[in-house]
């Protein structure tokens, strides 16, 4: 299975949705994709919606920790929402439970951000 990444904007927030499986394959794409939006200079938060996502590896660890460390870096926030349990096991594995705050839904992490409903 390959994965989809559908990118979007809500004011300043970089809302990124994930669609499949993010693993050794795809990882690059996606670094390189959210990187480049970011690098518009007109983001200050971003919202990463995982409810599709199907399967992540090691590499998709590292590609949402280098993101979240470049972002706080630049003084945003970024936030993941919408976690499916087998997703939301790995985190916890991982130890990226005590660093990056998980909402349920996309529109409470928006709010979370700044934007209101």
């Amino acid at each position: 299975m390959s994965l989809h990444v559908e990118i979007s904007q809500q004011r300043d927030v970089l809302v990124v949705r994930l669609d499949g499986e993010l693993d050794h394959h795809s990882a690059a794409e996606v670094r390189e994709r959210i990187d480049q939006e970011w690098s518009k200079g007109i983001h200050g938060h971003m919202v990463l919606n995982l409810s599709k996502l199907t399967f992540m590896d090691s590499s998709g660890l590292g590609v949402i920790l280098g993101r979240y460390r470049r972002i706080s870096e630049m003084g945003g926030k970024m936030v993941l929402c919408a976690v499916q349990p087998s997703m939301f096991r790995l985190f916890e594995l991982s130890g990226m439970m005590k660093i990056l705050p998980f909402y349920e839904d996309e529109q409470t992490a928006l709010n979370v951000c700044g934007v209101a409903s």
